[in-house]
């Protein structure tokens, strides 16, 4: 019998009602923020950030494209490996462009440190950091984010496109998996 992943979860950390009033908050913080300029484009960082993305993206009432890109530091691991790899790439230039980077988590700060470098190379008129959880306890190398759905503690945490080798992302809410399931890895 396969395993229901419900059954994996040690506790719920962010509840589906936190999660839509916090985005709901942010779209209007956003929508303040840009209410002057044109040309917003979200560039969502996969695979993570694409249920975040697509929850914000409804949730402003503004126009905005969307773009994507592929950037991998963990592997199979619980912590970030520190090697980042752009493994997709943005469809169309951003020179001159507003952009807002969607992420699902900040950790380390390397990989959105790498991410915000290479994207600054190609000439947005602005750049600024959305991410839906932050680890400020990890930060490795200091990022500067624009917009913060939560603060969180140094907790292993999954749902809501966030994944533990590549499961749980669907799971409606944020939640911390019990240490069995990953604790070989910790070994």
């Amino acid at each position: 019998m396969i395993p229901n992943l419900y059954d994996h979860i040690e506790r719920v950390f962010i509840d589906q009602a936190q999660l839509q009033a916090r985005i709901e908050e942010i779209a209007r913080q956003i929508e303040a923020d840009y209410a002057e300029l044109d040309d917003l484009l979200l560039i969502c960082v996969l695979k993570g950030g694409y249920v975040f993305l697509g929850d914000l993206s409804r949730a402003l009432q503004r126009p905005h494209a969307l773009d994507f890109m592929g950037v991998s530091s963990y592997g199979s691991g619980t912590r970030s490996s520190g090697a980042v790899q752009i493994i997709m790439d943005l469809k169309q230039p951003i020179d001159g462009r507003h952009v807002l980077i969607i992420e699902d988590i900040i950790d380390s700060g390397r990989t959105l440190s790498y991410l915000r470098q290479n994207l600054l190379a190609r000439q947005p008129a602005s750049l600024k950091i959305c991410t839906l959880l932050n680890k400020p306890s990890r930060r490795e190398v200091d990022v500067p984010v624009d917009y913060i759905g939560f603060d969180i503690p140094d907790e292993f945490v999954v749902g809501y496109g966030l994944d533990f080798d590549e499961l749980y992302r669907n799971l409606p809410f944020i939640a911390v998996l019990k240490p069995e399931i990953f604790a070989h890895l910790m070994a």
